[in-house]
């Protein structure tokens, strides 16, 4: 049996889309791309949709058929061969599931990240002791004393991202019931991570608003999702929507202007950024 392959870096994501741009714009077909490499045309679509790793000579021969430059194929190589290493969470592989794998791929790379979060804290906020409860109570599928951990290992080591000297603007909105619901008998778990939200909101790059109760009903209570914004011009806006077992990824257009738009209705509705550290003081006061 092969081995199972990791999910894709965003760098093979952003990658395949050059070639397949780069091949449109030549006017050639994947079967007339697939004859220059002498392999079938879905090898070509599994490079440029990433679901392969990107093979330097493939590329190399790719890349002349399309009539790139010399400087422009050097440049692509590097970055090819630089999108190929394993990214960090493969560390994770025994409990990272292969959904998730793209998901903090995405993360590490995104220059925005907005989020719908109604049910947790989102993991990039959580404390130590929150994500370990969260976890304990079944909502990855994990059970083992030692799955649990490893879990709460790759949450904490996502966090680090927030504290690179450039990091990515996170704005999150969150239900109130996120603030509500206990996720431990031992009170201190909520009294610290609300202490925490509240360090965290404090930062220029970390924007929270809480969508009240009162507020209503509104379009994005279905289920949690994040949206993505890169740097990158080759790589469009994304979003996440998770469920129960995985993930949908989304890039089309319409797609990503939907979530935009709930995303634009709920921060217009909810608590703004100053009332929201009100509200989390409030709910201190609480536990």
């Amino acid at each position: 049996m092969s081995e199972r392959r990791p999910a894709p870096t965003v760098g093979q994501v952003v990658l395949g889309r050059r070639l397949q741009e780069l091949r449109e714009a030549a006017g050639l077909s994947r079967e007339e791309a697939a004859r220059a490499l002498r392999v079938a045309p879905a090898t070509v679509r599994r490079m440029e949709m990433a679901e392969v790793s990107l093979k330097i000579p493939y590329v190399q021969v790719l890349l002349e058929t399309y009539g790139v430059s010399e400087e422009e194929t050097g440049t692509f190589v590097t970055l090819a061969e630089e999108a190929n290493r394993p990214g960090w969470w493969q560390r994770f592989h025994d409990v990272l599931p292969d959904w998730f794998s793209l998901y903090v791929s995405l993360e590490g790379a995104a220059r925005l990240i907005r989020s719908y979060e109604p049910h947790f804290v989102p993991g990039l906020l959580q404390t130590e002791r929150y994500a370990r409860a969260v976890l304990e109570a079944g909502t990855v599928g994990v059970s083992s004393p030692e799955a649990i951990e490893r879990h709460v290992s790759l949450r904490l080591a996502r966090q680090q991202l927030l504290e690179r000297p450039d990091p990515p603007h996170l704005w999150a909105v969150l239900d109130e019931t996120v603030l509500r619901r206990p996720v431990s008998v031992d009170a201190d778990v909520m009294y610290e991570q609300m202490d925490k939200l509240l360090e965290l909101a404090e930062r220029d790059r970390i924007t929270l608003q809480v969508s009240e109760f009162a507020s209503g009903p509104h379009p994005g209570t279905s289920a949690p999702f994040s949206l993505f914004r890169f740097a990158e011009p080759e790589l469009p806006d994304m979003v996440v929507t998770e469920y129960l077992s995985g993930a949908l990824y989304l890039d089309s257009r319409k797609e990503v202007s939907a979530h935009l738009e709930v995303l634009d209705h709920m921060t217009t509705h909810a608590a703004s950024a100053q009332h929201t550290l009100k509200l989390l003081r409030e709910v201190r006061a609480e536990f």
